[in-house]
């Protein structure tokens, strides 16, 4: 079952972008680390939609996770851990399930003090495991455990999330 098409998607995204920017307005630089592929594929569009209403630098990052088992292998994000001391961090997913990978991702920034640390997602599930708090949220679904999201980001025509 489809639960957002791309049109959807373009507007949870416009929504997520002004509402950082609202909690976020005094901020001159803002750090968006992208969970893998989808995730950094969804921090990009939020990136680039944050680039048109605010005149703050986006950094855009992208941090790598093993999923399936997060500590076989290290978190790494591709900018330098020690730059992001003292900075206003969002750790940003496409779907928030158990909480778990959103827990595992913050293990590298343990070392350093970032001045705020926040999640954003397109999706959040209600399945928490994990100490997890999503800051922003695209769309909130109570849905079962066996029950699975699809999220596709790659084109702009054929984005969309789906319900399996």
């Amino acid at each position: 079952m489809k639960i957002l098409d791309s049109k959807q998607i373009e507007q949870k995204i416009i929504r997520l972008s002004y509402q950082i920017m609202e909690i976020n307005y005094d901020q001159d630089k803002i750090y968006l680390l992208g969970i893998n592929n989808n995730g950094y594929q969804f921090a990009k569009k939020i990136a680039a939609q944050m680039r048109k209403i605010t005149d703050a630098e986006i950094i855009l990052c992208h941090l790598n996770i093993n999923t399936p088992n997060p500590i076989a292998e290290e978190v790494t994000i591709d900018i330098d851990v020690q730059s992001l001391k003292n900075k206003c961090l969002i750790i940003v997913d496409d779907v928030a399930n158990t909480g778990r990978t959103l827990f595992y991702a913050c293990k590298p920034l343990m070392e350093i003090l970032p001045k705020k640390l926040e999640v954003a997602v397109l999706v959040d599930r209600k399945h928490k495991s994990f100490p997890i708090k999503v800051d922003y949220v695209g769309i909130s679904l109570a849905t079962t455990v066996k029950e699975n999201i699809d999220v596709n980001l790659q084109s702009l025509k054929s984005q969309e999330v789906i319900l399996n």
